[in-house]
Parts: structure tokens; sequence; C-alpha cells
């Protein structure tokens, strides 16, 4: 499959247009549809600079194995997970320096999509950046490793669509399935945020700007 109508700003393929009204997924959980699709080439750029100086890596459970996804981090500090647990750190543990400075276009994003969903104020300190490849997948988990829990998720899905799986507070519920396109972003906090959530293998597919690739955005506030 090819999605170059997804960078279409005049294109309804999608039935929907980037600015409309936030679609609600459960009480204080919304997609923001197409929100970021015009900021997204500079978004990938950026990216592109970040990974030159913390490498994609797959990281290792504190069981041993390890994710399917690619990671690396920007901002203040950066999800890391090995042996010893799941935590944030400074510094990226592959050569003890700093992570990338969040880029001002990541911060502007992500307090802007904050502020439409409802949460004035937002102001992420981390992002972690998730490469997908065709049949990677992100099983269901919560966020729960940043301090103030009172603060939102903002997610950014870039390249190939895919299925996000946005359940309730209890492992054990049954999650909804949310195809996202490139450009959208998904923000929940209050009630929602610890909702279990996580991404279905993902599809095989050649998308304009990535190719056979999602990229994922999530901004958190964590320290």
């Amino acid at each position: 499959m090819t999605f170059d109508l997804f960078d279409n700003l005049d294109n309804s393929q999608d039935g929907y247009a980037p600015g409309s009204a936030p679609e609600p997924l459960a009480e204080g959980a919304v997609v923001l549809r197409g929100f970021a699709r015009t900021q997204a080439p500079q978004l990938l750029d950026e990216i592109g600079d970040i990974a030159a100086k913390a490498p994609w890596r797959h990281m290792i459970t504190p069981g041993g194995l390890g994710m399917s996804v690619a990671m690396t981090n920007c901002g203040q500090a950066g999800w890391v997970s090995d042996r010893t647990g799941y935590r944030y750190d400074p510094c990226d543990p592959l050569d003890g320096e700093p992570w990338p400075a969040m880029p001002a276009a990541f911060f502007d994003l992500a307090t802007r999509a904050a502020a439409e969903a409802g949460f004035a104020g937002f102001a992420p300190d981390a992002c972690l950046i998730n490469q997908y490849e065709p049949g990677t997948r992100l099983s269901l988990h919560q966020d729960r490793d940043e301090r103030d829990l009172r603060a939102p998720i903002v997610s950014v899905s870039l390249g190939l669509p895919a299925v996000f799986l946005f359940g309730g507070l209890r492992r054990a519920d049954r999650p909804a399935r949310i195809r996202l396109a490139h450009g959208d972003v998904v923000v929940w906090g209050g009630p929602s945020r610890l909702a279990f959530h996580g991404v279905a293998p993902l599809a095989d597919g050649d998308h304009p700007l990535l190719g056979q690739k999602r990229i994922n955005l999530t901004f958190r506030k964590a320290l």
C-alpha cells in the first residue's frame, strides 16, 4: 500500500481534515486528527539530528527481552529500560552524555496539542521517540514512571498508519482500536491518564516521507 494521500491537506480520504474538532476517546482522552501534519517535515529533520547524537537502540526489558521497537530520547530526561528496571535518566546510557535537547518545534507542538485537548500549561521535559517497522508492536502498558501524573501524555504519529489500542485502567479491559494516520495526535490525561494502551503489529506499507516506517513522539512531564 502507498499513503501519499495522507500528506495532501485538501484530501478528504481519511474522513477528516487538520483543524477538525477533537475526537473523544474517553474522559480526558482525545484524538486531534491531522494536528501535526503540516509540521511533519520539520519534525522529521529534527528527529534525524537527534538520532545522529543519540542513536536508535532496542532496549532490554527487566526480564532480559529485547524490545522490537527502536527507541531514542530528547529533553531533560530520557526513558530507559534494562535489567535493573524502567526509569528516566538525564543521560544516555550508551555514552553517558546528556540526551539531546528538546527542539523548540517539539515543545511548541506538544503544548499546543495539550491545550487543544483541554490541558493548558503542559510543559513536557521528556520526549520518547519510537521507530516501528512492519510487524513491530507495543504491548498494552501504563505510563506511570513519571513523578507527576497530573500532566497528560501527548503522542504524535508520523509515517505509516497504525492501530492504536486504548483501554481502561485495568489490563483486562478490552481496548478500543483507533486507526492513526500521519500527523494525528492523541492526548490523554485526567481520569484516563493511567489507561492501558499499546500499538497493534504495524502493517506493511510505503509512506512518502518515511518509507516502511512509523515514528511516534511521546511527550511527558517526567521530572
